[in-house]
């Protein structure tokens, strides 16, 4: 075990931790092992051997002592090839007209003969502002946003799954309303001929959209529901009570294969110099995901069991491959430069209606083991073990959610680029974003596959490396960071994470001292994001009715309450209403609630959609999958009756008074 646990602590993973019942646990030598492999097998090399990480921070930093690597007594500063400063000596000095940016500082002179290891040449050095972006261009200090599911929604026109035709009307909506902008569950490509696997954090890549968000009678070479012969499906799909996801694949994957065919036989000439350069700008990883796409349909079983020329992509490879299924390949860019561009109109018009947020989208903590990401990225993403967490008072034997993360070691000997390649596709068309699961910045818990969630361990990675490069990419886009930092907590990272201007996130069911009593409006963080509930936790209807108690005990779940337990929590909150001079009486309001909330100095607050139309059931119920019917619950209106809906104008209009936002005529 000596050796074991020695060889894990090299790799930053943590012999001990405390789960979330304040029991602690030693981890097993079997786990250790296993991860100790996993971490190896990626793109890591050895722990003694990985690349080290300096941070210049605009505003903070004067010199930086380079410490351990003080033979590096004349050195250089390089990025995309180019030098940008040169020095000698082991104290950094550098100019401060020098842009943010990831640089490899690298060793020159007489020091090179002796460095033996080639590694040992260069270091990483990020150049950051000194903050994230925070947006100090708005002039209203507090706004809120109203949050949807997206593929919730029901309209007239949609197929039965919301579509970015309905977020653009959401946001023309949301400009009337005196909203700063619409929330967003994640957007992230799913894997769309298994549309039963719904959940929207479980994603094939995160860098890529989900077609079934597209509307295709938006695209320009789409022939029309009556000569694509769709009219009767698309019919019943809107009257269905659930999100049918396999008929709605189904009927949007046939009118987009229409509309490639047409495009390809009869192109437009500025939508294909478009199309040209959107496949320019995404680059290699747009063909790494078109050739997966492409490749997982020929073969049935996971990607680390294809044949061996394509279980790791290569350049050459996908070379080859174009070569012989160009048609099909372009299909898949195709759909997502169609995806991409009905996204960013969104944005637009957001930005054109003067909306000081626009899009706020969610980023999931991982990806699906077996999806395009893991595969395109082997070198940086561990496979062959799943992200999740310890046991805690709500989930007794842990939770494992089957999703691979980044190796922190690989990440910091590619300089960080596959972190700011995530970050980017996130924001290029969002003016914030939340961070699921932000804690996982510093540590993950992470669990070898076939092995209990109770079984698995911590491993640490460099937080102030990544926080860097989160304040890097949310400036350069000038979008919003919130990090979900739910959970158990460690001791300073919320400093360290307001440091940087991450945003918190604050939801109201948690906001409560020891005692139960919720806390008052005047003790919420200014730089935070406050909502009452969230898609895990039950809607303001369910959570004041019990409905989400009966519901968790029908389907066998232990809910991590009891009745006398809610009852409390209902008295708590009548308590903290009548505190802050509400008159609750004794049924509770929800526009009291949203009163609270927006007297808080929390320079953001969400008005959740299922609060708005008083539903019962939330999205999504952790710790189920058929049991419960997660991610397909559709609106019981029609969005065009949203605008008209009178808890939507009552709620408008009282967050108008409380000074955070007022309605405007919109277009």
């Amino acid at each position: 075990m000596d050796r074991v646990a020695a060889g894990a602590a090299e790799w930053g993973i943590d012999l001990q931790y405390t789960d979330g019942r304040g029991t602690q646990r030693l981890v097993s030598e079997e786990t250790l092992q296993r991860l100790t492999d996993a971490l190896a097998a990626g793109g890591a090399g050895e722990p003694a051997r990985h690349t080290p990480t300096f941070i210049w921070r605009h505003g903070r930093t004067r010199r930086l002592g380079l410490g351990s690597l003080a033979s590096f007594s004349h050195w250089k500063l390089l990025a995309d090839g180019k030098e940008f400063a040169a020095g000698a000596g082991n104290v950094l000095e550098l100019p401060s007209t020098l842009r943010p940016g990831i640089f490899r500082l690298v060793r020159t002179g007489e020091a090179l003969a002796a460095a033996g290891d080639e590694r040992a040449r260069e270091a990483n050095l990020i150049v950051a502002p000194e903050t994230a972006y925070q947006l100090d261009d708005v002039p209203a200090e507090r706004v809120w946003i109203l949050a949807v599911q997206l593929y919730a929604v029901r309209s007239r026109r949609n197929w039965g799954h919301g579509d970015f035709t309905d977020l653009l009307n959401l946001v023309r909506l949301a400009a009337r309303t005196g909203a700063a902008g619409i929330g967003l569950n994640p957007l992230h490509a799913l894997f769309d001929d298994r549309p039963e696997q719904a959940s929207p954090y479980a994603p094939n890549s995160r860098l890529f959209l989900n077609p079934l968000y597209i509307d295709p009678e938006a695209v320009a070479e789409f022939p029309g529901l009556q000569a694509s012969e769709l009219a009767h499906d698309v019919a019943r799909l809107r009257h269905a009570e659930l999100v049918d996801y396999a008929a709605a694949a189904r009927a949007k994957s046939k009118a987009l294969r229409l509309a490639y065919k047409r495009f390809r036989s009869n192109p437009d000439p500025v939508r294909q110099v478009d199309f040209k350069m959107f496949r320019k700008k995404r680059g290699a990883a747009l063909d790494c995901f078109a050739a997966f796409e492409t490749l997982r349909r020929r073969f049935p079983n996971v990607w680390w069991e294809w044949p061996d020329p394509w279980r790791r992509p290569s350049p050459e490879a996908i070379q080859s491959l174009r070569a012989e299924a160009d048609e099909e390949m372009g299909y898949y860019e195709y759909v997502q430069w169609i995806a991409d561009r009905q996204l960013a109109a969104c944005q637009t018009e957001a930005r054109r209606l003067g909306s000081p947020v626009g899009l706020y989208v969610d980023l999931a903590v991982g990806v699906e083991p077996g999806g395009a990401d893991a595969w395109s990225e082997q070198a940086s993403i561990i496979t062959r073990v799943e992200i999740g967490a310890p046991p805690d008072s709500l989930n007794t034997a842990g939770q494992a959610w089957g999703l691979a993360a980044f190796n922190p070691r690989a990440l910091e000997n590619q300089a960080f680029a596959p972190f700011a390649r995530l970050l980017s596709a996130a924001m290029r068309h969002a003016g914030a974003i939340r961070l699921d699961h932000v804690l996982g910045l510093n540590r993950l818990y992470l669990i070898p596959f076939g092995m209990a969630a109770r079984d698995g361990a911590y491993i640490r990675y460099p937080l102030q490396a990544l926080l860097a490069v989160v304040a890097l990419q949310s400036v350069r886009h000038k979008c919003l960071v919130i990090g979900e930092d739910l959970g158990t907590v460690p001791e300073d990272l919320r400093g360290i994470l307001a440091d940087w201007g991450i945003w918190s996130y604050l939801v109201m069911l948690f906001e409560r001292w020891d005692s139960g009593m919720f806390k008052a409006p005047e003790q919420y963080r200014r730089n935070a994001l406050a909502t009452f509930s969230t898609h895990d936790l039950p809607t303001f209807t369910g959570w004041t009715s019990t409905h989400d108690l009966r519901v968790k005990r029908a389907v066998g779940l232990d809910p991590g309450e009891t009745d006398e337990q809610r009852s409390e929590a209902h008295q708590a909150l009548r308590d903290a209403l009548s505190h802050a001079g509400f008159d609750p009486q004794d049924r509770l309001n929800f526009v009291d609630v949203a009163r609270f909330l927006a007297r808080t100095p929390s320079r953001l607050m969400i008005i959740a959609v299922e609060d708005l139309l008083a539903l019962s059931d939330q999205p999504n119920i952790p710790g189920t999958l058929d049991e419960h019917p997660n991610w397909r619950r559709r609106w019981p209106i029609d969005l065009e009756d949203l605008v008209a809906h009178e808890r939507l104008a009552v709620v408008a209009s009282m967050l108008a008074r409380e000074g955070r936002g007022s309605p405007s005529a919109g277009d």
